[in-house]
């Protein structure tokens, strides 16, 4: 059974290109394209897809609401982010917004391609970039001592 993917850009030049690369690859099959996120929203309840490939910027709804909406409507699909914005912001606000992948624009195809094979799988894909400000953010995290293991540990466990 073919990968179903959804392009979700508002460049249509990008979403031509991927289409024509994703087409391309035997497991892989674009059932949809949005040109912005509130039409993505709609695609998403009615193909269900595997993946979503979403753009970070688009009019009316952005990237990070619409993966918002569809995730609670339908959690089992896997969105992943693809921007030309690598800023620290961008990235972790669409990974909270339940994104399983942020790669970005300047990626080569086999990245992307390897990206949903491995979202698909249950796995988290980020591109090198991206994953260096994901782990600086984590490791620079300020722990409120309510938040320490011994904080939640009951009195038994101690």
């Amino acid at each position: 059974m073919s990968i179903q993917i959804i392009i979700a850009d508002d460049h249509q030049i990008v979403r031509q290109g991927l289409v024509t690369l994703l087409e391309k690859e035997s497991d892989m099959q674009v059932v949809a394209e949005a040109e912005d996120g509130s039409r993505t929203v709609t695609l998403a309840r009615e193909f269900v897809p595997h993946v979503i490939v979403m753009d970070i910027k688009m009019p009316i709804l952005d990237g990070v609401q619409a993966t918002k909406q569809i995730l609670t409507e339908l959690p089992n699909i896997k969105v992943i982010g693809l921007s030309m914005h690598a800023d620290r912001h961008f990235v972790i606000t669409m990974l909270k917004a339940g994104a399983r992948g942020y790669l970005l624009k300047d990626c080569a195809f086999e990245e992307l391609a390897q990206a949903i094979r491995l979202v698909v799988s249950d796995k988290i894909y980020l591109s090198p970039d991206i994953t260096d400000t994901v782990v600086k953010d984590y490791v620079t995290l300020d722990l409120s001592p309510q938040d320490s293991a011994s904080s939640i540990l009951t009195a038994r466990e101690h």
